[in-house]
């Protein structure tokens, strides 16, 4: 049963969505941001998002309190991509771009060739087991290197683990951040690619240059 405190807690949060719903709040008003606050300060939001331009469309960027949690190219379906956030991490998802004012700039500053490494947290919960393992050595790929599915899956611990490396690359829930476009075949093909190969062509270009 719900406490007096929680059931409040569900009334505020659901007053913020029904506003975003019927069109009360732009996206960009005065409103939308003192809703996002109020709801930050209430600690009701458990996800808060925007979106990011980038070379190859927008980006949606999304962080919990402990740090970006997903980073989804617009091939995937925003959408989509707030409703699985919605039920794997917490229903109160917000959108709150203050919140991701110092990814957004460093996104910025990555795509015009300012940035090498990232520095903000991540929150890998939506990654378990050699799949997280797998993801927590892509980090310690330096910028304008790469490396093949096969070294990478001896990294983790598990050398014949080739193909699921791979999968895991290729499920990496927060790419770029976790620079997973850094492992090829190894016949140098550039292989899979979550936001699709010509993304992947145009960040290791990026990187290269």
């Amino acid at each position: 049963m719900k406490t007096l405190d929680s059931r409040q807690d569900d009334q505020i949060v659901d007053e913020i969505h029904a506003a975003f719903a019927g069109g009360e709040i732009d996206g960009t008003g005065p409103l939308r941001t003192r809703l996002s606050d109020r709801a930050d300060e209430e600690g009701l939001l458990d996800v808060a998002y925007r979106t990011v331009d980038s070379p190859f469309g927008p980006l949606l960027v999304a962080a919990t309190p402990r740090g970006v949690v997903r980073i989804a190219f617009d091939s995937e379906g925003h959408s989509s991509v707030l409703g699985r956030l919605a039920a794997q991490v917490s229903p109160r998802v917000l959108l709150a771009p203050r919140r991701l004012e110092v990814i957004a700039r460093q996104l910025a500053a990555y795509f015009a060739g300012r940035l090498r490494a990232f520095d903000v947290p991540v929150d890998l919960q939506l990654a378990q087991g050699f799949r997280r393992t797998v993801l927590d050595h892509l980090r310690d790929i330096p910028y304008g290197a790469t490396e093949s599915y096969a070294a990478v899956a001896a990294a983790a611990g598990r050398p014949s683990a080739v193909r699921a490396a791979g999968g895991a690359c290729s499920n990496n829930p927060i790419p770029l951040v976790v620079p997973c476009h850094r492992v090829v075949r190894s016949d140098g093909t550039i292989g899979q690619y979550r936001g699709g190969s010509k993304a992947k062509e145009i960040l290791l270009a990026l990187e290269r240059a």
